[in-house]
């Protein structure tokens, strides 16, 4: 089964937060992907915290994105906070 993702964050070494359409929060490292050619300009942390949820998936200008199959499974769970 597909997940999109319906909202991203964006935190400082490169990291994504995401919320997919199944209510799940997971985390994403993108610091290994920066060596590809396609998303060298997310080296610039500007430009990555342009990061933005669409067409199911996360997307920054200049038609970069990345397969949210890609970011499920290979991301991690948000555990929720406990007092």
């Amino acid at each position: 089964m597909l997940l999109d993702v319906v909202a991203v964050e964006t935190h400082p070494g490169f990291l994504l937060d995401l919320e997919f359409d199944n209510g799940e929060r997971r985390r994403f490292d993108m610091a290994p992907y920066l060596h590809y050619p396609i998303y060298r300009r997310l080296e610039n942390p500007g430009f990555f915290s342009c990061a933005r949820a669409a067409h199911g998936t996360v997307v920054w200008p200049g038609d970069i994105d990345i397969a949210p199959e890609t970011l499920y499974d290979f991301s991690v769970p948000i555990e929720p906070c406990h007092p």
